[in-house]
């Protein structure tokens, strides 16, 4: 199970549903079968943009979106996408990373869009499944944006100090959040927002993921052959910065860097530069 109860699962969709009855720009909620089963979609911006899938990280949903789709949504036809196996409202699968399903997953998905090829934008889990669909299906990824992205470099241990704090409740829970994406967490209105309720919920209820993301080899990311963004905070809790911006410089021969040294592994403030490269 990938909630701890039932009726925690019933908490975290209701506050999820909070959300999104509270999106910033028109959508239309689409669920597309595949063979991981349904796959949820929230669509946004003008019918005839050019499409631009995202793909969220690891314990959360496409509120993740949330601060971007205004910007991103007036120029593409934005598909955020529910990725399977997390706090949304996809299906509960969650099938070996490195097996191939993902890439297999989002054929489905592309293919019930009605879409050949996309520019795709994943963060954290996200990002490793946006760039292993991109190694597996070239074809398809107009253009790639990884957001901390995991399985590039060292995934960090955060055990050590992410525990005690998820033992202190929900003042916990938010002290751990504020360090993942910023003080501006720490804030009573964030915290009393849909957005910050249902990120709470989802630190209660939810069974993240523990499974290592496989690591791309060198030859994989040389044979990238669209333009790529990368994203990376030098303070990421999550990743080893460094050693992902490395391996991205020394291999990705198509990339554009954006190197924060005190950026985090959330950086919402990314939205323009984003917008900026898929319009180049």
């Amino acid at each position: 199970m990938i909630y701890k109860t039932d009726e925690g699962r019933a908490f975290v969709l209701r506050h999820y549903r909070a959300v999104l009855d509270a999106w910033p720009v028109q959508s239309r909620e689409t669920s597309i079968s595949t063979r991981q089963g349904e796959t949820f979609i929230l669509t946004s911006g003008p019918d005839k943009g050019p499409p631009l899938i995202l793909l969220h990280g690891s314990a959360t949903n496409s509120a993740s979106w949330v601060g971007d789709i205004g910007t991103w949504s007036q120029h593409f036809r934005v598909h955020a996408i529910d990725l399977i196996g997390e706090p949304g409202l996809s299906a509960p699968s969650r099938p070996p990373l490195g097996s191939g399903a993902y890439q297999e997953w989002l054929d489905d998905v592309l293919d019930g869009l009605g879409l050949q090829q996309a520019a795709v934008i994943g963060l954290s889990l996200g990002g490793w499944v946006a760039m292993d669909y991109a190694i597996r299906r070239p074809d398809r990824v107009g253009k790639l944006v990884l957001i901390s992205p995991g399985g590039i470099g060292r995934n960090r241990n955060i055990l050590l100090w992410a525990l005690p704090l998820l033992l202190l409740g929900a003042w916990g829970r938010r002290k751990m959040q504020a360090r993942i994406g910023g003080k501006a967490l720490l804030d009573p209105a964030f915290a009393t927002s849909p957005l910050g309720v249902m990120s709470d919920t989802i630190f209660a209820h939810f069974n993240p993921r523990t499974e290592r993301l496989p690591t791309p080899s060198d030859a994989e990311l040389q044979a990238l052959p669209m333009p790529v963004m990368a994203l990376l905070g030098g303070k990421d809790v999550f990743i080893d910065a460094a050693e992902t911006r490395m391996r991205l410089e020394r291999n990705v021969r198509n990339l554009t860097m954006r190197y924060l040294p005190e950026g985090l592994h959330f950086m919402p403030e990314q939205t323009a530069a984003v917008d900026a490269f898929l319009l180049a």
